[in-house]
């Protein structure tokens, strides 16, 4: 589900505000292109199928635990699909089975009966014995803790849910003993593939993104970057309710942010040993993190990056009078006059995943830590490219202007409750992104 085109759709049939007495239409409209999505990703409009012979070059299934870089394949998501039955209701419009789908398409896309049981690497070992991988970006490991933020739980993993199937398990965040077991296992299998270079990421802090959002008591001021709770970005601070809304407190924030501290640790320590090349993400990330550092910008942006933001009419307000880049892990925020981007810029809609510009910021970390490890590059990165395919930047919906409003609608809050839709479309789609999945448990 893309966001970005839920939003577009309803700006072209009702402008660039929702009122009230267009919520029932715009409810109706949503609730089309979902079941439209739904049915298109259940294989009911086309065969899901793609013929090849070896497999993508991009093995990436999103969701993913260290742990299912060997343990998931094709069959086993086939399997969990065929068990759990897909429904429809007003309390399910998305494809329940998402991740699993896109398991079965990433990791075995002509659904060969020979090749069902390959995993995410066995895949990679494949393509290595077909004329070798020279370098292999293995960014893995986020989802072990993210589970936190999506869920707005803070739950220890158990020495079961290692050797469980991702479906069933019950935690929302891997102990980092049980990460360093399962870290080394994944760096054992790369290892013995004999891939010429290996890149692993550091892994950023979970609570930058604005998938949550920090709120303070009224009593309570700012201290250390950390917030008395974090809760769903589409709750207003004087909304937010700690008896009402599902939240993570500032301690559980905290200990959070220190267990990744502990995944990283580990990520350098396992590297060092195996000879894999750390791509410092963790740290790029938190120098953009304009609301956690007081407004204040640690991060250094790319020379060619700036002077292209300053080349597109479109974003050259993203570059202050001191040539500083103004772009932040900020929830997007749009200009009701100007129709401009001007909070945000690094995530999308989902508070998860990152803009196009934010996957080149992210490219060009690898390109640097790539180009010291002795990898030649044809060409540099195409910043003004990578800036006009940003619409969400470069053209975002009208109605993001209306945050509040469009936030409120998407998560079903207040009066659109009337609209017996059941979950909001936010609700839907962190249901999907959660660890484990929460109905079989």
């Amino acid at each position: 589900m893309n966001l970005d085109v839920i939003l577009r759709g309803l700006e072209d049939e009702f402008g660039p505000t929702i009122e009230w007495d267009e919520y029932s239409g715009a409810a109706s409209h949503t609730i089309k292109t979902l079941k439209r999505i739904k049915s298109y990703w259940e294989g009911e409009k086309k065969d899901l199928r793609v013929l090849r012979d070896t497999p993508f070059h991009n093995q990436a299934v999103w969701g993913f635990a260290v742990n299912d870089t060997w343990m998931v394949n094709e069959k086993n998501s086939r399997e969990f699909i065929e068990d759990h039955k897909e429904r429809y209701s007003v309390f399910g419009m998305l494809p329940e089975h998402a991740k699993y789908t896109t398991a079965r398409m990433v990791l075995n896309p002509s659904f060969d009966p020979t090749l069902q049981e390959r995993s995410q690497i066995d895949n990679i070992e494949a393509l290595h014995q077909d004329g070798g991988v020279e370098n292999l970006i293995a960014c893995i490991g986020h989802n072990n803790a993210l589970g936190a933020v999506v869920n707005m739980q803070f739950k220890w993993s158990e020495p079961e849910d290692l050797e469980t199937f991702m479906a069933f398990r019950k935690h929302s965040v891997y102990r980092p003993e049980h990460f360093e077991i399962e870290y080394r296992k994944f760096a054992e299998r790369i290892a013995r593939i004999g891939v010429q270079r290996v890149f692993v990421p550091t892994i950023p802090y979970p609570t930058i993104a604005p998938v949550c959002r920090g709120v303070n008591s009224q009593y309570s001021a700012n201290h250390l970057g950390y917030y008395d709770y974090y809760t769903r970005f589409w709750i207003w601070d004087e909304d937010f309710d700690p008896e009402k809304h599902p939240h993570l407190t500032k301690d559980q924030a905290i200990q959070l942010d220190f267990t990744v501290d502990e995944y990283n640790s580990i990520i350098r320590k396992t590297a060092r040993e195996f000879g894999f090349h750390v791509v410092p993400m963790a740290k790029n990330v938190a120098g953009m993190a304009r609301r956690r550092l007081g407004g204040e910008l640690v991060r250094s942006y790319p020379k060619d990056f700036i002077a292209a933001l300053k080349r597109n009419p479109l974003t050259a307000h993203f570059v202050d009078d001191n040539g500083d880049v103004t772009l932040s892990t900020d929830f997007i925020r749009v200009n009701k006059e100007s129709r401009k981007v001007y909070k945000g810029g690094i995530f999308s809609l989902d508070g998860i995943h990152p803009t196009t510009i934010g996957y080149g910021l992210m490219a060009n970390v690898y390109r640097d830590v790539m180009l010291r490890a002795g990898v030649k590059f044809q060409k540099p990165i195409d910043w003004d490219h990578i800036i006009n395919e940003d619409s969400l930047v470069t053209h975002p919906p009208a109605l993001l202007s209306e945050l509040r409003l469009v936030l409120r609608y998407l998560s079903l809050g207040g009066q659109e409750r009337f609209l017996k839709i059941g979950k909001g479309v936010f609700q839907h789609m962190f249901e999907l992104l959660s660890t484990g999945h929460n109905q079989h448990q």
